[in-house]
């Protein structure tokens, strides 16, 4: 048979099943729905156990249209549409039974409907559409109840008037495909996620690998086959090269399996020195159940987020320890940052970068002076003046500094007495640039003079500021140049402390999100440092 014969015959197929579809008694125009009778129903009382609020917004989205049906109507497959966009939330990391998937489709197949099944489909498809409209484009959760750290506004959205122009506009179909978030990072964890489900619905179960002593590479131990099969599981669910090992029971730790070990170390955010130690053996024997709903949570946490970010913007993952810089859609700057201790855990929050501060004083919160400082000046009377600390009665800016050998630091117990200010220098704690939003939690970015904790797998050092692995980078970011001008440098060369503002304010937000897509489109897993995940899928029931 030639090509276009077969050509032919598929879209011949193709036209009688479409037809097949048209006269089957459970299509959409079997049988019609008049607006009397559908008015009549929905004014019933205890509509199908709907909320006294759905039921409010069913009337109201219908009488807008008076009263004509969407779905049972005649020469529409417009519920064949509905049904196939309602069955599809489970690959968004919804649960198509929210949305009475099972229900619908039992309406549906009724060989002889009724007009009162017919009725009812129709108005039980409408709440259901509204329903995953709505939670596709902002979220099925309230995000701060999900999560009490998060401070995003999250977008509003109106159901009912974007179905009633998808509609009026014959765009359903397209209207729908847009909804979820559309940038690659979702569309990753997407197929990720569906990747994954395959595996546990085959009742895929990892291989557990039991507590042993930190193997370094070319060790021997009997436990190296087990970590070979888990590898080789990571390699069916991730398609990751370096997971491609060679099945084999060979006990020694080889090159090809240090490969992949660091491989792996990078996707989970740990230090990539091919050690299988605790960090690593943990991540390892994450569930994937555990993964499944990590991927859920955090495509969950994408559709809270607004859907223009800008068009240059600052992403800082706090879960995964790093700041993006994006332009134009495309991520320009990627750099390692430092975030809060799990008890002054940084928030979700979003502002707008509006100036940098070169060679910054460090006026000291008085609970790290309190809590963190004066325990370290007890102990060492000289601590203060090695690292220029000045000790201040009050606020007044006029007021002199007191020297700190003629304070009794043993006999300070609970309230902090004074103020503290770091002069700028080398050990000043916010480095020589700080970059500032208005913000409500006190928080901004800055450079640090502990550069060797950037070396570590969970870097929670912080009192709830970011610091940053290149500051020098991101200020060029900031300023729209390609490299800083000498100016620039000359002044922060200086020593003295001076402010530059941005020509245009720079949006940034601020977010938790443990799985992660980079710029090469590969996903990344991070642990739940301030049990986020955990608190948002318990409220969610996932």
């Amino acid at each position: 048979m030639s090509h276009y014969k077969l050509k032919s015959l598929v879209l011949t197929l193709w036209l009688l099943c479409c037809a097949f579809i048209a006269l089957s008694p459970s299509a959409s125009h079997a049988l019609s729905i008049d607006a009397r009778a559908l008015e009549q129903r929905l004014s019933a009382a205890n509509l199908f156990g709907f909320t006294n609020t759905e039921v409010a917004n069913l009337q109201r989205f219908y009488k807008a249209r008076q009263h004509q049906p969407i779905w049972i109507a005649p020469e529409s497959s417009r519920l064949e549409m509905a049904l196939a966009f309602i069955a599809a939330a489970d690959t968004e990391g919804l649960n198509s039974n929210d949305y009475q998937l099972h229900q619908l489709q039992q309406l549906q197949q009724q060989p002889d409907p009724s007009l009162q099944a017919a009725t009812e489909l129709e108005i039980r498809t409408t709440h259901a559409m509204l329903s995953l409209t709505r939670d596709l484009s902002r979220g099925r959760l309230t995000a701060t109840k999900a999560d009490a750290d998060w401070h995003i506004p999250q977008t509003t959205f109106d159901a009912a008037s974007f179905l009633q122009d998808a509609i009026k506009n014959d765009r359903l179909q397209p209207s729908l495909h847009n909804l979820a978030p559309q940038q690659s990072s979702y569309q990753v964890l997407k197929q990720t996620l569906a990747r994954y489900q395959k595996l546990h619905d085959h009742h895929t179960e990892w291989v557990h690998i039991p507590d042993t002593p930190s193997l370094k590479p070319g060790t021997t131990d009997a436990i190296i086959a087990l970590i070979r099969q888990r590898i080789a599981q990571a390699y069916a669910a991730d398609g990751i090269a370096e997971y491609n090992v060679t099945p084999s029971k060979d006990p020694h730790y080889d090159d090809e399996l240090v490969a992949a070990i660091r491989a792996f170390q990078a996707q989970h955010g740990l230090n990539t020195d091919g050690v299988i130690g605790k960090n690593t053996l943990r991540a390892l024997n994450i569930p994937l159940d555990w993964k499944i709903r990590q991927l859920r949570i955090n495509m969950e946490r994408l559709r809270w987020l607004p859907k223009d970010l800008g068009k240059r913007y600052l992403l800082v993952n706090t879960a995964g320890f790093r700041l993006t810089a994006t332009e134009q859609g495309e991520p320009v700057l990627s750099m390692k940052i430092i975030v809060g201790r799990d008890y002054r855990s940084t928030p979700s929050f979003n502002g707008a970068l509006s100036h940098m501060v070169l060679n910054p004083y460090w006026n000291v919160p008085d609970s790290i002076a309190r809590k963190d400082l004066l325990p370290k000046q007890q102990s060492d009377p000289s601590h203060f003046t090695s690292i220029n600390m000045k000790i201040f009665p009050n606020h007044d800016r006029n007021a002199e500094a007191i020297d700190p050998d003629t304070i009794d630091w043993r006999s300070i117990k609970h309230r902090f007495p004074y103020v503290l200010r770091q002069d700028p220098g080398k050990s000043n704690a916010l480095g020589r640039i700080k970059f500032m939003f208005s913000n409500s939690f006190n928080i901004y970015l800055h450079d640090t003079p502990s550069k060797s904790l950037f070396s570590k797998d969970i870097r929670t050092f912080s009192s709830g500021c970011i610091r940053l692995e290149k500051p020098m980078e991101l200020a060029a970011f900031s300023l729209g140049e390609q490299n800083l001008s000498d100016t620039f440098l000359e002044n922060l060369d200086s020593g003295k402390t001076m402010t530059v503002h941005l020509r245009k304010p720079l949006p940034i937000y601020l977010v938790y999100i443990t799985a992660w897509v980079d710029e090469q489109e590969k996903v990344h897993f991070s642990p739940d440092i301030y049990g986020r995940d955990l608190r948002a899928l318990h409220y969610a029931g996932w």
